[in-house]
């Protein structure tokens, strides 16, 4: 398939998926698509398990992937409406409810210490969808307290104390950092940016998957492609996010794009990998087949910088 062909192939799928086609691949703000994301399909599947109390799942991280925060990290992920009434009264409820002495967010009663990756991941969908800033500011000054001196960022740095980034880690906090800047929040704007440069270089410092000391894959679930991404870190993910961000594109970056571009089909669409174990509402596709958020997502990137063939 070409790109003409490839686009009437996604479009084909759930109005999240058309309304990012056309968002991102044909320049064309739909907000009529993005209006219906919450009254169909998956968007509407998501809000309509919502509890009586607000939240999904068994509370605000249980099960793993049908809880709150997994929700809202999926409904931010289709890109519902920013102004969903009820999707803002579960955040402030979380904000109030979940919030450590340490000034994070703490789901586990019996762990004494905030993680920081859900940090990362909650200030993501949180300035999504437009929490109140002075919610957010004893989160952002936990996740800010927590950064390492090689750049990036480790939930295990306040638990076991941890010393090297994680890539998984570092790309949560970088996206938490990229809404919390894109929605126009200005607490310690300085101090977000420039942690956002050093993490930048953390992860580009790896190539986006190889150890810096040894140039070995750190993993080699990072280069399979899984969606939802949950707190795992892979190459798509990565790469989709300095697009995202707006970032140029940088020679480190082409290792990954070129095992991006070895995983394409012959058809041209990319293919669901993985899916990360665990309990889900519903299945959005399925392993093993051409998928059309890996390949929305790998042609943006595509898109993004400029590459097709090497």
């Amino acid at each position: 398939m070409d790109r003409d062909q490839i686009i009437a192939w996604l479009i084909e799928e759930d109005v999240s998926i058309q309304y990012q086609v056309f968002r991102d691949l044909l320049k064309s703000q739909k907000a009529e698509l993005q209006n219906r994301i919450a009254n169909e399909g998956w968007g509407k599947h998501l809000l309509s398990l919502r509890k009586a109390d607000g939240h999904w799942g068994m509370g605000f991280y249980q099960p793993k992937w049908t809880s709150t925060h997994y929700t809202l990290l999926d409904l931010k992920n289709l890109s519902i409406s920013q102004k969903n009434k009820e999707i803002k009264e579960t955040i402030d409820h979380v904000i109030k409810n979940d919030k450590d002495p340490d000034g994070g967010i703490n789901p586990a009663k019996t762990v004494a210490s905030s993680d920081l990756c859900i940090c990362g991941m909650f200030l993501n969908y949180a300035c999504y969808f437009g929490t109140k800033e002075d919610g957010l500011k004893s989160i952002v000054d936990f996740i800010l307290s927590q950064k390492l001196t090689d750049g990036g960022f480790n939930c295990r740095s306040n638990r076991s104390g941890a010393t090297h980034s994680s890539l998984h880690t570092t790309l949560s906090v970088l996206e938490g950092f990229l809404e919390f800047r894109r929605n126009n929040y200005t607490y310690r704007i300085a101090d977000i940016k420039q942690a956002e440069l050093e993490s930048k270089e953390f992860i580009l410092e790896h190539k986006l998957f190889q150890s810096h000391r040894t140039g070995i894959t750190i993993d080699k679930k990072m280069l399979m492609l899984s969606y939802p991404s949950r707190w795992r870190y892979d190459i798509l993910r990565a790469l989709d996010y300095f697009r995202d961000s707006g970032t140029p594109i940088d020679m480190r970056m082409m290792p990954a794009i070129e095992v991006l571009l070895s995983k394409r089909n012959k058809s041209g669409t990319w293919p669901l990998q993985a899916k990360h174990a665990g309990q889900v509402h519903f299945e959005m596709e399925e392993t093993g087949k051409p998928s059309r958020w890996n390949t929305l997502r790998a042609q943006r990137v595509m898109d993004y910088f400029g590459i097709w063939h090497m």
